[in-house]
């Protein structure tokens, strides 16, 4: 092999061990930052708004209360979770729902009440959200029965 031909090689080498130091620092960079913060939106007009009588009459009353159950992993099946109006997911302590699950972020996603309907967001996290198999990519209407998949937990609304 010619001298021009190994000094070409190593450097291909060295900018692929660059590039996968890049990826590593993108990934601790995407964990370790804090959620952004969203401006709130502003109230639909009354001429806008989606929904049977009977879902706004629900709105109206305040009477919606859902949870989310664990689904899989087996050893977790059945656990409950109430949801409020805001519901944090991940691994880190301070999320109301806890995940022991190496593919879930510290602070995977949020859950919220808005306009009487359950949302779920992913906030940045690695290996995305995923609600009825579908990738969360904006904040998403959950329904009853939805299933919602952080790396291999699957929770379910009811």
């Amino acid at each position: 092999m010619s001298e021009q031909l190994l000094a070409l090689l190593k450097l291909c080498l060295l900018a692929l061990l660059y590039l996968f130091f890049l990826r590593v620092l993108w990934a601790v960079w995407i964990q370790v930052r804090a959620p952004k913060k969203r401006a709130p939106r502003r109230p639909r007009a009354e001429g806008k708004r989606r929904g049977s009588v009977a879902a706004r009459a629900k709105r109206a009353t305040g009477a919606m209360v859902g949870r989310l159950v664990v689904l899989e992993p087996a050893e977790l099946a059945g656990r409950e979770f109430p949801l409020g109006d805001e519901l944090t997911v991940g691994r880190a302590a301070g999320c109301q729902v806890t995940l022991d699950d190496t593919y879930a972020s510290q602070i995977h996603a949020r859950i919220f009440r808005r306009e009487g309907n359950f949302m779920v967001e992913d906030l940045g996290s690695t290996n995305g959200t995923y609600l009825n198999r579908h990738r969360v990519s904006g904040p998403m209407v959950m329904q009853t029965g939805d299933r919602l998949q952080i790396g291999s937990t699957v929770l379910e609304l009811t």
